[in-house]
């Protein structure tokens, strides 16, 4: 919930332009904060609503970032446009396998791909980067781009071979 709340703060501070220190120390905060959530999940379990609010808070993040740095100029629209559309899917196809009861856990090629997403902000609003070096940010965005079609290209052959999720009378 803390990741929720504290993005629309995140989002003002991008859009008004903010590439400093405290805009970059917060993204950073906001984005490490999902990885301590992800260790202390596997440590003591899931819980019904995490699983749900885990991965609306990265997109809401994420992708919020992105709208406002391509707005902003700071990130190109079209890879923007094609993460957000695979991100949507995903979220569609994950929803539509929840209502009949398969879980639809995700890959590590999909936690890497929001790892890369997240350093493709730090880069892009980084004091010392995103002045200085802009085309860091673009890499990275590309890079994530990458990422982003690979992983959802990997869960659209899973459901082709019947192989997606996991029935929710077998989750662990």
């Amino acid at each position: 919930m803390a990741r929720i709340l504290i993005t629309p703060v995140m989002l003002y501070l991008l859009a008004q332009r903010r590439f400093d220190w405290p805009t970059f120390i917060l993204g950073f905060v906001v984005s490490a904060s999902d990885l301590l959530d992800g260790m202390l999940a596997r440590r003591f379990g899931t819980t019904s609503s995490g699983a749900f609010l885990d991965p609306l808070a990265d997109k809401f993040f994420v992708l919020g970032a992105m709208f406002v740095l391509a707005w902003k100029r700071a990130f190109w629209w079209p890879p923007v446009i094609i993460i957000t559309l695979r991100e949507i899917w995903i979220s569609i196809y994950r929803s539509r396998l929840a209502k009949r009861g398969v879980s639809l856990p995700a890959r590590k090629l999909a936690k890497w791909k929001t790892l890369v997403q997240q350093f493709a902000l730090g880069f892009a609003c980084a004091p010392w980067v995103g002045r200085e070096w802009p085309w860091t940010g673009h890499a990275m965005l590309m890079a994530a781009m990458v990422l982003t079609i690979w992983s959802g290209a990997l869960y659209y052959l899973d459901a082709k071979r019947g192989t997606s999720g996991i029935p929710s009378s077998q989750r662990a």
